[in-house]
C-alpha cells in the first residue's frame, strides 16, 4: 500500500513516503486544517498514494481531532480530511504516531520532550494514545510544567534533567513497561539517558504513519536486547 504520511507541527508540516524524500511545508499560527490539506496536495501533486496518515498535534478522539491545536490556527476539529484529500485518512496524535514508528516489541512507553510532553503506550502492537502531560506532579504543577520547554527555561538544564529522570522512573513503574523511548526535539538536551530508555528519532513519525495502515511487523523480544544507553 502506498501511504502518504503527514507530521503536523507548529513550525512545519512534514510529509514523506517510503520512496519520496521528506518535504517541509511552513506552518505557524495561520495554518488551518484546510490550508494544510491544500499545501500538502500542492507539494505532493506528483506523488501517487492510496491512503493518508496524519500525526496531529493535539488530542484525537475516534480518529478525529478533539480540539484545535495551540500553535496553529483553527478549523481542524470538524474538517473532513478524507473528502478533501480524496483518499482514506487515518489520524492519530503526533506523539502516538512517532511512538508507533519507534516500537520494537513488548510493552513500550513513548515520551516526547518538546514544547510540551507527548505520550503514548504501545502494548503487544496495540497503540494506546495517552494524555499524561497535565497530570499533577509537584507544587501544584504538572509533568509538562517540569519537563516541557517552560520547565527547562524556568528551572535550568540541571533541574530539568533531574525531573526527566524522575518522571521517567515514575511512569515506567506505574505503567510496567519493558522500555521507554524518549523522542522530541529536546531529548538532545540530555547528556545521558535514564535507565531503560532509548533515544527516539523524529523520522519514526513517518514509520508510524505507514504502520497506522499496514500494522506493526513482528518484532524481536525487547528483553533480548540492551535497554540502557
Amino acid at each position: 500500500m502506498r501511504i502518504l504520511a503527514i507530521d503536523v507541527g507548529g513550525t512545519h508540516v512534514k510529509i514523506a513516503m517510503r520512496d519520496k524524500e521528506e518535504v517541509k511545508i511552513p506552518s505557524g499560527t495561520t495554518m488551518t486544517g484546510e490550508l494544510m490539506v491544500k499545501s500538502v496536495l500542492e507539494s505532493a501533486k506528483d506523488w501517487e498514494y492510496e491512503a493518508v496518515a496524519i500525526g496531529y498535534p493535539g488530542p484525537v478522539f475516534h480518529g478525529q481531532p478533539a480540539q484545535d491545536p495551540h500553535n496553529l490556527a483553527g478549523g481542524w476539529v470538524k474538517y473532513d480530511f478524507a473528502a478533501h484529500f480524496g483518499k482514506p485518512v487515518r489520524i492519530t496524535n503526533d506523539a502516538a504516531m512517532q511512538a508507533l514508528g519507534s516500537y520494537e516489541g513488548g510493552r513500550m512507553l513513548f515520551l516526547g520532550l518538546g514544547t510540551g510532553l507527548g505520550s503514548a503506550l504501545v502494548v503487544d502492537k496495540v497503540l494506546v494514545p495517552l494524555e499524561l502531560a497535565h497530570l499533577p506532579y509537584r507544587k501544584g504543577k504538572t509533568y509538562e510544567d517540569y519537563v516541557g520547554i517552560r520547565g527547562y527555561n524556568e528551572h535550568g538544564k540541571k533541574r530539568w534533567r533531574r525531573a526527566v529522570f524522575d518522571i521517567v522512573a515514575r511512569l515506567h513503574a506505574a505503567l510496567m513497561t519493558d522500555y521507554v523511548i524518549l523522542g522530541g526535539g529536546n531529548v538532545r538536551k540530555l547528556k545521558d539517558l535514564p535507565p531503560i530508555c532509548r533515544r527516539g528519532d523524529n523520522a519514526n513519525a513517518f514509520v508510524g504513519g505507514y504502520r497506522l495502515w499496514e500494522g506493526v511487523p513482528e518484532q524481536p523480544d525487547p528483553q533480548a536486547s540492551n535497554t540502557t544507553t
